[in-house]
């Protein structure tokens, strides 16, 4: 499974640092689970949901680890998008980095396939 996808603000990640684990931003809490991204799709939430906000990081994510509550929907487009039902272990979380803003938007670091 792919390398999943989440960006956050840094104040609630730090949050769920000192929680042990991540429940979500308020747009999950209202879904009813969390919104992840692939490599692929990633530009494209950066864009549409987080245009012009800065202090933002990107959590990238093991899917292997998230077991069952992982569940591929369709959204956008149709195409599937990878959506955690439950909370998110900081066990499956593999890095964080800054996702700074650069004058045409954010600035994707290197990404693995």
């Amino acid at each position: 499974m792919p390398t999943l996808y989440k960006i956050c603000p840094a104040a609630l990640w730090s949050e769920a640092e000192r929680a042990g684990v991540f429940r979500g931003m308020p747009v999950d809490e209202r879904d009813g689970y969390i919104h992840f991204s692939t490599r692929d799709q990633l530009a494209e939430t950066a864009r549409r949901h987080f245009a012009n906000q800065s202090d933002l990081l990107l959590v990238a994510v093991d899917s292997d680890r998230l077991g069952p509550a992982l569940k591929w929907e369709p959204s956008r487009g149709g195409a599937l998008f990878p959506h955690l039902y439950g909370e998110l272990a900081l066990s499956a979380v593999v890095g964080v980095t800054p996702l700074p803003l650069g004058a045409n938007g954010h600035v994707l670091p290197e990404l693995a396939p």
